[in-house]
C-alpha cells in the first residue's frame, strides 16, 4: 500500500522542482523528505527521481506517478471531508423505521425537528413492525428504528443491536362507550370475561400480550374479531363488536369508544425503544434519538 505521507512528497517535487521546498511544504527536513522518497522508489522498485549535485528532476515513472498521485491525494481529501461533515452532522444518510402508532404520535415530529436541523443530511424512512424492523438494523439496511415490546413476553433477538429506552406505556381497555361501567374510571378485565373481545391476529405478539392479561384476570378472552391495526380494532369496539386492549398511544379519540386505566395490574406494558446497532454509532443516529425523547415528553401524558 503506497504511504499518502510519501506520495504527497513526490507530487510536490513534481510542482516545485526540488526536494527543499516540497519539505518545506510537507513541514520536515530536506533530509526526511530524501529519505521518504527513497523509501517509495524501494517499495515500487522503480527509480522516480534523477538526482544530481544541484537538481532533482523526475523521471518517466516518477511523473505516471506524481500524476495519479495528485488525483489520489484529492479523493483521501474528499473522503476525509465527507467523514467529518457525517461526524458533525453535515452529511451523509440516515434510515429511519418505525411501527404506526410511533410514526404517528411521536416520530414524524422528531423527524421534522431532524431534518430543519440537519438539512444536509439525507433523511430515508420505512414503517415498520418492529419484528421486521430488528433483523434490518442488525443488517444494516437500517440506522435507527423505533421498536416496543410487550412486558412481561419473551424478549426478541436483540444479538449486535444496541437499545435506548424511550417510553414505557401503560394498557388500557377500549369498550363501546355504552359499556362503560357507571361511576368509575377504571377498569377490572375480569368483570368483561363474558364480553367478547377484538384483538390482534395470532401473526402478531400482541395476541398474546391480551389472552396473557386476560388469564392474569383468571379467565379466556372470547376473541371473535381479529384485526391487524389498532385504528381497525377501535373502530370494530366503537361500532360494539367488543372490547380490546391498546397501549395508550394508540388510544387515540374515536367515536363510540371509551379508554379506562385497568384497575388491577396485570404486568403488561408497551416498552418503546430506540434500537441501533451496537457498532455503529452513527452521530445522526444519537442525535435523532435524543429528538425522539423530546418528541414524546410533549405527546404523552405526565
Amino acid at each position: 500500500m503506497l504511504d499518502p505521507r510519501r506520495l504527497s512528497l513526490l507530487r510536490d517535487v513534481a510542482a516545485t522542482g526540488t526536494i527543499a521546498a516540497a519539505a518545506e511544504r510537507a513541514g520536515c527536513t530536506a533530509a526526511a523528505a530524501s529519505q521518504q522518497l527513497a523509501a517509495l522508489e524501494r517499495d515500487l522498485g522503480a527509480a522516480l527521481l534523477e538526482r544530481s549535485a544541484r537538481s532533482v528532476r523526475l523521471t518517466t515513472a516518477g511523473r505516471v506517478l506524481a500524476d495519479h498521485a495528485g488525483r489520489l491525494l484529492s479523493s483521501l481529501a474528499d473522503a476525509e471531508r465527507a467523514v467529518r461533515d457525517v461526524a458533525g452532522l453535515r452529511g451523509g444518510t440516515i434510515q429511519v423505521a418505525a411501527f404506526a402508532t410511533a410514526g404517528i404520535s411521536f416520530v414524524i415530529p422528531a423527524l421534522t425537528v431532524f431534518r430543519n436541523r440537519h438539512p444536509d443530511i439525507e433523511l430515508r424512512f420505512a414503517e415498520l413492525e418492529s419484528a421486521e424492523a430488528l433483523p434490518e438494523v442488525r443488517a444494516g439496511t437500517i440506522d435507527l428504528a423505533v421498536t416496543h415490546e410487550y412486558t412481561p413476553l419473551s424478549r426478541p433477538d436483540l444479538r449486535g443491536l444496541d437499545q435506548r429506552p424511550l417510553y414505557r406505556e401503560p394498557m388500557l381497555l377500549a369498550v363501546p362507550s355504552g359499556l362503560a361501567p357507571a361511576g368509575t374510571a377504571h377498569a377490572d378485565l375480569a368483570d368483561f370475561a363474558a364480553t367478547p373481545w377484538v384483538a390482534a391476529l395470532t401473526s402478531t405478539g400482541f395476541q398474546a400480550a391480551t389472552e396473557m392479561a386476560c388469564r392474569t384476570a383468571g379467565f379466556e378472552p372470547q376473541v371473535d374479531i381479529r384485526v391487524h391495526s389498532y385504528p381497525m380494532l377501535l373502530a370494530m369496539v366503537g361500532a360494539g363488536f367488543g372490547v380490546g386492549l391498546v397501549p395508550q398511544l394508540a388510544a387515540v379519540a374515536q367515536h363510540g369508544v371509551s379508554y379506562l386505566p385497568i384497575a388491577r395490574p396485570t404486568g403488561l406494558t408497551r416498552q418503546i425503544y430506540a434500537t441501533t446497532r451496537r457498532t455503529d454509532q452513527s452521530p445522526a443516529a444519537r442525535a435523532l434519538a435524543h429528538y425522539l425523547y423530546d418528541a414524546l415528553t410533549l405527546t404523552t401524558p405526565k
